[in-house]
């Protein structure tokens, strides 16, 4: 490999990190989430493995790993998956082994999933998880934006806000918290998270040949 000794200090080698945005529907994460996706090369989006049927457009490895039933319960059954869950029939799982070879590269995963695929997450791989939770201002701003989508009916909006305040309800379980009033100034705080979590000791696995360049 070389002699390390004459690395820069800015770019020594780290290990990489499972960065959790989650929030109510309606707080912002999917806008935050696409913002860190666009000005920070470092970080991509984790990619599911799934047992549902692409959609037009969609392509197998970028949106999704499309797998059989079969396949997904093998995976299943070999421990492959850091989280799982069955929504509307299919099942939807964040493959363990892909992501742990990046992460010994240096390579940074964002994950939009909710708190229950966040503990799972958690409990498998604690150092390299980051927990990010966005609040909504208010409940009256939450269901404000809820109702601006023009897409949803009056009862699919109170099944959200009801599903929303069971949601706000998990947020001690998070390792932090932002409100989400000005999406800007919410991003350069996400920014600032990610940036001081890059920079923890225990990450950067450059330190010691680093170090040891430096008492030689």
């Amino acid at each position: 490999m070389g002699d390390t000794s004459h690395t820069s200090a800015d770019h020594l080698h780290r290990r990489g990190l499972m960065f959790v945005l989650s929030s109510p529907s309606g707080a912002g994460k999917t806008t935050l989430s696409r913002m860190l996706l666009e000005r920070d090369s470092e970080i991509r989006l984790s990619v599911s493995a799934t047992t549902r049927p692409p959609r037009p457009g969609e392509i197998d490895g970028v949106h999704y790993h499309f797998v059989s039933a079969d396949e997904f319960q093998r995976m299943i059954d070999e421990d492959d998956f850091y989280e799982w869950a069955e929504v509307f029939g299919h099942r939807y799982g964040t493959p363990k082994g892909r992501i742990r070879a990046a992460l010994k590269e240096g390579q940074d995963f964002l994950f939009d999933i909710d708190w229950q695929g966040t503990q799972q997450l958690y409990q498998k791989d604690q150092q390299d998880v980051v927990r990010v939770f966005i609040l909504p201002p208010s409940i009256e701003e939450l269901h404000r934006r809820l109702q601006n989508r023009a897409t949803d009916s009056a009862e699919v909006i109170a099944a959200r806000m009801e599903r929303a305040r069971a949601e706000i309800s998990h947020w001690d379980g998070y390792d932090y918290v932002i409100v989400n009033d000005d999406v800007e100034v919410c991003f350069d705080k996400v920014r600032a998270i990610l940036d001081a979590e890059r920079m923890k000791r225990a990450r950067q696995t450059g330190l010691i040949p680093f170090v040891r360049g430096l008492m030689a």
